[in-house]
């Protein structure tokens, strides 16, 4: 039997790759929305980070949440996305 490839994603905010299903997908949609995207199979812009809450805090002060995502990110946001990942941990 043939093993299948782990597809691997890079996190934003340690900069480390891990396989896909450990990482939370955060996505941009056509609307400018911006969601967490649990399932990782939301249509959009999307960028993974680590279920830590070190690296989302990395990731807010180097501004590369923003820059991958293409678009500035209002603090509500930063804030439900944060006690998601809290959450998670």
């Amino acid at each position: 039997m043939k093993t299948r490839k782990i597809p691997m994603r890079k996190c934003i905010g340690c900069m480390e790759s891990f396989p896909k299903k450990e990482l939370v997908r955060i996505v941009k949609n056509k609307e400018n929305e911006i969601k967490l995207d649990l399932t990782g199979k939301q249509n959009g812009r999307g960028t993974y980070i680590c279920r830590k809450t070190e690296c989302f805090e990395n990731a807010i002060k180097s501004k590369r949440l923003s820059k991958s995502l293409e678009t500035e990110i209002p603090e509500e946001i930063y804030e439900e996305i944060k006690s998601e990942i809290s959450k998670n941990e």
